[in-house]
């Protein structure tokens, strides 16, 4: 198992809400459980803002019913992380405004509990606007980017 099949059982294990997994293959062995364990926070500490949004908000949705919003994707932070445009400091963006886009193609990255997790744009169209700036902590379900659509 590499660390990108694990990203993928961790991001699961996320998206499904899921407070224990198990794996078990001929020499892997692979115990993942959530809950209410102590965390000891590291210096410097930084408050961070309780979600604002609703847990049952849709990773991304048509944005709202202006004429001028129509056609308008928004793509919307599946988690909680910090937002990062890029895979490195070094890196160009993923994307920026003007850029196309399909579902596939990835966007940013969250980082949770230091996994970084790509965010892919889940619809086809071109950035309109990039709604977070790099670095910024992100709430579950708040808008990242505005995608216009074909359809």
């Amino acid at each position: 198992m590499n660390v990108q099949d694990l990203q993928k059982v961790l991001q699961l294990v996320e998206k499904f809400n899921l407070t224990e997994f198990g794996l078990e293959e001929k020499d892997l062995k692979l115990s993942v459980k959530r809950g209410s364990l102590p965390v000891v926070p590291t210096l410097p500490t930084v408050p961070v803002p309780m979600p604002t949004v609703a847990p049952s908000a849709p990773s991304g949705t048509l944005a709202g019913t202006k004429a001028e919003e129509k056609n308008v994707f928004v793509i919307k932070a599946p988690m909680v992380g910090a937002f990062y445009v890029a895979p490195s400091p070094e890196s160009e963006p993923y994307v920026k405004v003007g850029s196309a886009v399909r579902p596939e193609t990835t966007v940013c990255i969250l980082e949770a509990m230091k996994v970084m997790n790509e965010v892919r744009a889940e619809c086809s169209g071109e950035i309109l606007e990039v709604l977070v700036k790099n670095g910024a902590p992100v709430e579950y379900g708040q808008p990242l980017f505005k995608v216009r659509t074909s359809a």
